[in-house]
């Protein structure tokens, strides 16, 4: 019996969803020893949060601007699981914002926590995330956006073991701009599940980079909606599935009768490291309004034969060839990353699985 019972699978957004790997990770073992969070920070200034098996490390982490407070999680499947004591990070228009990192470590079993993020009109907020471990972490986010405020997200899922839930709800104000990127580039089977709600002129950037490789399974379905008029967005992901993994993205965009003059984009690409791997696409557009501007695309192969030869005739041998076209290949999901600090970081991430996978 799994764990928890999930929706229909006959839902599109759960069309892939696999409830027996959830339930796997969650009977994992607990484990005296645990990841140092120290190794994971990025030379960012700023709050440093640590999550120890869902639970903050106050003695372990800088915290303000984050306060702890009970967090309702909503009614989501997975998401309401995490209803209870969390961080929030709630800044008002004269607060003055640096990057806050918040590493997330799991030794066994399972782990919840809610979280939330209210920016004021006209703020700009940086988060990095990374996860790391052998569980089962669960996650609830609830992200509210005033007028003309920025928020990008960066987030990084490096778990040596287990799964990774995470379900996010974002309300864009008017102008606001929300860019959230992540890498799925560890070892664990991952969800991950949003909703995006765009106000007038609002932009929403949600997107990232899935790699599998031996049995692991990664998912995303992601639904972004445009409810007022002047709004755009862009859904880019890329995956890259090795061996018999299996990489699977729902990406849907939905604009409403009164959302004149929308700009949506989706593009979702996979790329077959072994035809063994299986990556599945599914773009979706639902509109309502007669004057908008949608286009998505979806595609899967494999590297360039031809490109490939044309580099080992240059000196360069097969595996480094591979690794090559493939960063390329994913670094169209990770350039967004406006930091450039954690832009690297996450390259490096990248690059690290690859010359693991190849």
């Amino acid at each position: 019996m799994s764990l928890i019972e999930l929706p229909s699978t006959r839902e599109e957004e759960w069309r892939w969803a696999d409830p027996d790997a959830i339930a796997a990770a969650a009977s994992l073992p607990w484990s005296d020893a645990t990841e140092d969070a120290a190794n994971w920070w990025l030379d960012l200034p700023g709050a440093r949060i640590v999550v120890r098996d869902g639970v903050i490390d106050q003695a372990a982490s800088t915290l303000d601007p984050i306060t702890l407070r009970s967090i309702e999680a909503g009614d989501h499947a997975l998401g309401q699981r995490a209803t209870g004591p969390g961080w929030s990070l709630h800044l008002d228009a004269a607060a003055a914002a640096q990057p806050v990192q918040i590493v997330h470590v799991s030794t066994g079993g399972a782990n919840h926590l809610p979280s939330e993020i209210v920016l004021a009109a006209d703020v700009v907020a940086q988060v990095v995330e990374t996860y790391v471990g052998a569980g089962w972490a669960n996650r609830y986010l609830r992200v509210t956006l005033g007028a003309t405020a920025r928020l990008m997200r960066s987030v990084r899922l490096l778990q040596a073991g287990g799964f990774t839930s995470l379900r996010e709800d974002a309300a864009l104000g008017t102008g606001a701009s929300l860019v959230t990127i992540f890498l799925g580039a560890g070892q664990a089977g991952t969800r991950i599940d949003a909703t995006i709600v765009a106000g007038e002129g609002a932009y929403a950037d949600y997107g990232g980079a899935l790699l599998t490789a031996g049995d692991q399974r990664q998912e995303c379905a992601v639904a972004v909606r445009h409810a007022q008029p002047n709004g755009s967005s862009q859904q880019v992901w890329r995956a890259v599935a090795g061996d018999r993994s299996t990489a699977s993205l729902v990406a849907r965009v939905e604009v409403a009768r009164d959302a004149q003059k929308t700009d949506g984009v989706q593009s979702l690409r996979g790329l077959l490291l072994k035809r063994t791997a299986t990556v599945n696409l599914k773009p979706e557009l639902e509109i309502f309004a007669d004057d908008v501007k949608c286009a998505h695309g979806a595609t899967v192969g494999e590297l360039d034969a031809r490109a490939l030869f044309y580099m080992q005739s240059r000196g360069i041998p097969h595996a480094r060839a591979q690794a090559l076209l493939t960063t390329a290949f994913v670094a169209d999901a990770l350039d967004r990353i406006g930091d450039e600090t954690v832009r690297a970081a996450f390259s490096t991430d990248a690059e690290t699985w690859l010359d693991r996978a190849l």
